[in-house]
């Protein structure tokens, strides 16, 4: 093959290092987004925070992220204007190539010849931290059956044989492992089965009550036997429980009935006693952290219109430090002085990429506000149809960028916390040549359950002739999806006694 040169000419788009770090703050969750200010904060000498009711001395210029109020008529965002701000960035380099990060020689020249007691300095010290920063340790079942069987008596090798069936206790309560499989891996030929089974009916006494429990009826018979044995019913609820617990999870009272020789008050009485035991006791023992949703933006009614403005708490107010930037023009090193140019220029993108982030936020927040008031006014059974396209269209925006800033993004409203993206749905055609959202839909077949008669429960087939009857096209595979997806049970399991 011969070697040759060759020119071309061609076009070829890119991003530059502004563009992605916009774009990439755009798509950050709110802790994600405070992670990154905090980082952003620590490693670059020019940025600072405005801390509320300081007073800036004279000549010092702030340069702070705004958080505008935009209401359902007009958006209205206060941006500063950044001076010598350029454009873009050089488009063959990444933001890590453009910056250097090393601040060690800087900060050490600038505090050498700048007085401690100065205003606007950033402090050393560190901020209290809040309340919820403070990840308590949380006891999970397997910590408080072991700290139980520290506190009971026994054997060595019942110990032994203790620890092997905690350990084979899921988060349910219920014992996984065989007793047989347990004594099988001691190796031990002593042990027989019996004993552990005596250490098995001593653990089976721990809290909470039905732990250690090989099935469901013997969770609840254990859950029977710490009641008062002069409690109503006790002695039919045991033999349901033994006899026919197949039966009731079939839901075929009238079979319970005719085998227990009880009529329909009798049996209600015996199932409500039986309700009020726990098929799951380990859930008790709650062993997963919870998870705080800090909203990004809140809407509220103000003299009959809704107003959208930003949580101020989701992101601190920044600033680039007056001081650090005046000791630009001091400095006898050529090196230094370069270095500073490039970081007091990092802080104004990085701050005119936060405004832009918030202005994205709070115009397609708007937009969603406007389409869904419906929602809003009288709740799910008024959601609209709604897709991102809608939003791309009406903000002259591209449909990826909505989805970033509807992503793990909250809103406040009056009813409840939500997450942007559960305003977006697909639509169903109603019988009147209009659109449904199929959260609306959800929302009806939650309502029609919820007031059905629990002693013949709809079936999937006719919520779907209900919902047609009222104009709304739904197929009765589309009703089981939506119930499925709303964890409602089928109308089998829903059946009650009365």
């Amino acid at each position: 093959m011969k070697q040759s040169l060759q020119l071309r000419l061609g076009q070829q788009l890119t991003m530059t290092p502004q563009l992605q770090q916009a774009i990439r703050l755009l798509q950050l969750s709110t802790l994600d987004l405070q992670l990154e200010i905090q980082q952003t904060l620590d490693k670059n000498i020019m940025l600072e925070t405005v801390d509320e009711g300081f007073d800036n001395e004279e000549g010092n210029k702030e340069e702070e992220t705004s958080e505008p109020t935009i209401n359902n008529s007009e958006a209205e965002v206060n941006l500063e204007k950044t001076e010598n701000l350029p454009e873009e960035l050089p488009v063959d380099s990444n933001w890590e190539d453009t910056y250097d990060t090393g601040l060690n020689h800087i900060q050490d020249y600038i505090s050498s010849n700048s007085p401690n007691t100065a205003s606007g300095a950033k402090s050393s010290e560190s901020e209290p931290r809040d309340f919820l920063d403070y990840n308590s340790s949380t006891e999970t079942l397997h910590d408080h059956l072991s700290w139980q069987l520290e506190l009971t008596p026994f054997t060595d090798v019942d110990r032994v044989i203790a620890m092997m069936i905690i350990d084979a206790i899921d988060e349910q309560g219920f014992l996984q492992t065989s007793l047989e499989s347990i004594v099988e891996s001691l190796d031990n030929p002593e042990v027989t089965e019996d004993e552990a089974r005596t250490v098995l009916l001593r653990i089976q006494h721990f809290d909470p009550t039905g732990i250690g429990a090989r099935d469901l009826g013997e969770c609840l018979l254990l859950q029977l036997r710490q009641l008062d044995e002069n409690t109503p019913w006790m002695t039919q609820a045991r033999i349901l429980l033994t006899q026919y617990l197949d039966v009731m999870a079939a839901r075929d009272y009238t079979q319970l009935m005719r085998k227990m020789k009880l009529n329909r008050e009798e049996l209600q009485a015996v199932l409500e006693l039986i309700q009020t035991l726990n098929p799951r006791p380990g859930n008790q023992i709650e062993s997963s952290k919870t998870p705080y949703v800090v909203p990004d933006v809140f809407v509220k009614k103000v003299k009959g219109r809704w107003q959208v403005e930003l949580n101020p708490d989701v992101a601190p107010k920044l600033r680039v430090n007056s001081l650090y930037a005046q000791q630009i023009s001091h400095l006898k090193s050529r090196d230094d002085s370069d270095k500073l140019k490039e970081h007091l220029q990092e802080a104004r993108w990085f701050i005119k990429s936060l405004r832009s982030r918030h202005e994205t936020l709070l115009k397609v927040t708007l937009s969603i506000v406007e389409r869904q008031s419906g929602f809003l006014d009288y709740g799910e059974e008024a959601m609209k149809p709604l897709v991102l396209h809608d939003i791309a269209t009406e903000l002259e925006m591209h449909e990826s960028t909505i989805s970033r800033v509807t992503t793990q993004k909250y809103i406040h409203t009056p009813r409840g916390i939500f997450e942007l993206k559960y305003f977006f749905s697909s639509h169903v055609s109603t019988s009147t040549g209009g659109e449904c959202s199929s959260t609306a839909i959800r929302a009806l077949i939650k309502k029609l359950i919820a007031a059905e008669n629990t002693a013949k429960p709809l079936s999937d087939n006719k919520i779907a002739t209900i919902l047609s009857e009222q104009g709304i096209k739904v197929a009765r595979r589309t009703v089981a999806k939506y119930r499925e997806a709303m964890v409602i049970p089928p109308s089998n399991e829903r059946k009650c006694l009365v």
